[in-house]
């Protein structure tokens, strides 16, 4: 039975992108995580496969999915590797989608072609040293000079930065208050001034690296910015709101891959005689676990679909990624409590599922913000 209400193309899809996460990506994600290294040769194979222009248009050699593919696409890849669906996130979801969403005929051509097919890799500017949630307070500075912008300033946590060849990042062009002056650019990997530096040392996520990236007198071709002056900040907060919806479905593989992992060692694992699966005090957090992912997956699912329709998503975007973040961190903390001393090993996927899950409460829009976000959006519907 299809209890999601799939079409043929999206089951297929899906089918096929499990057998890739369970054959190729689920055996590297312990080494992945132990390495800390960008896994090159998966993505070059995830490349070759389309995954990594899954939600462009054929015509910038993207493979032209829905919203409900790229959600199947990103929770089957998370839930073998938190890593590889944290990179293939900041590509597809973010990076990319800037350009596809916002950028001119000729960046597409020149920029998203090569992001779509896989032949670069992309990161996505947006948090600061200064802060991430008060996304409009950007200080990274662009001074128009003839036909190009000179770029100062810095960003942080930046996902993919080592290895990226594009980088879309926003800067202030204009003393205009909150967003209104900040401004979205294409930058490449090989322009004077532009740096990164070392790959941060995380809880979690190992493998998906984020550093540092600085601009010093970084000359960026006027042709480089993104629609209009100004408008930087809205382009980015409209891409986020697709974005909300697949930290979601990469929150709901987290969780899971727990339970996966959780259900099978409840079964094996004896104790006083019995598995301990026979016990209430264990049946019932597997229960917790197995419903909370289900509402977390179709909170995901519907919000997609809503996408997909072309309806706002913003108030059910938000709603998606909070309760899936939440949820996904409840469902390890569950399945490391259900494996006892084993679970605090790294001989067992659990506590990486547990180090990586936690990223997601935090990255592309902390809990706190989807409240609020949530809120501001409900709120608004019942004014007079």
């Amino acid at each position: 039975m299809n209890k999601y209400q799939l079409t043929e193309e999206q089951q297929a899809f899906h089918e096929a992108v499990k057998r890739f996460a369970d054959d190729r990506i689920a055996p590297l994600a312990a080494e992945i995580d132990r390495t800390a290294e960008f896994p090159t040769a998966l993505f070059r194979e995830m490349a070759e496969l389309g995954y990594l222009g899954a939600p462009h248009p054929e015509a910038y050699e993207g493979t032209g999915c829905d919203a409900v593919m790229v959600c199947l696409l990103l929770e089957e890849v998370s839930r073998a590797s938190g890593a590889v669906g944290s990179s293939l996130n900041a590509h597809i979801s973010l990076a990319s989608s800037v350009i596809a969403e916002h950028g001119s005929e000729a960046q597409k051509d020149k920029y998203l072609r090569d992001l779509a097919s896989g032949r670069k890799l992309g990161a996505f500017g947006l948090t600061e040293p200064s802060g991430g949630s008060d996304a409009a307070g950007c200080r990274s500075r662009a001074v128009r000079q003839g036909d190009h912008f000179v770029l100062n300033g810095s960003k942080a946590f930046i996902t993919n930065s080592t290895e990226a060849d594009t980088f879309v990042v926003t800067a202030r062009t204009s003393d205009e208050p909150g967003s209104r002056g900040v401004s979205a650019f294409i930058l490449e990997r090989g322009m004077d001034g532009l740096s990164v530096g070392p790959a941060d040392k995380k809880m979690g996520m190992n493998g998906s690296p984020t550093a540092m990236v600085f601009f010093d007198n970084v000359r960026v071709p006027a042709e480089n910015l993104i629609g209009e002056e100004g408008r930087g900040f809205r382009q980015f907060a409209q891409t986020l709101d697709r974005g909300r919806i697949n930290v979601a479905a990469l929150s709901v593989g987290l969780a899971q891959a727990a339970l996966d992992a959780a259900v099978p060692y409840a079964k094996e694992r004896v104790q006083f005689g019995r598995p301990i699966a026979a016990f209430q005090g264990v049946q019932w957090p597997i229960a917790e676990m197995a419903a909370e992912i289900e509402a977390a997956r179709l909170l995901t699912l519907n919000a997609a679909r809503m996408h997909d329709a072309g309806l706002p998503v913003k108030a059910e975007g938000a709603m998606a990624k909070f309760m899936a973040a939440e949820i996904s961190i409840r469902a390890a903390n569950h399945a490391v409590e259900l494996h006892g001393g084993y679970g605090y090993l790294r001989d067992f996927p659990v506590e990486r599922i547990l180090r990586d899950a936690k990223m997601y409460q935090i990255g592309e829009g902390t809990s706190q913000i989807q409240r609020m976000v949530i809120a501001r959006e409900l709120l608004g519907r019942y004014e007079d």
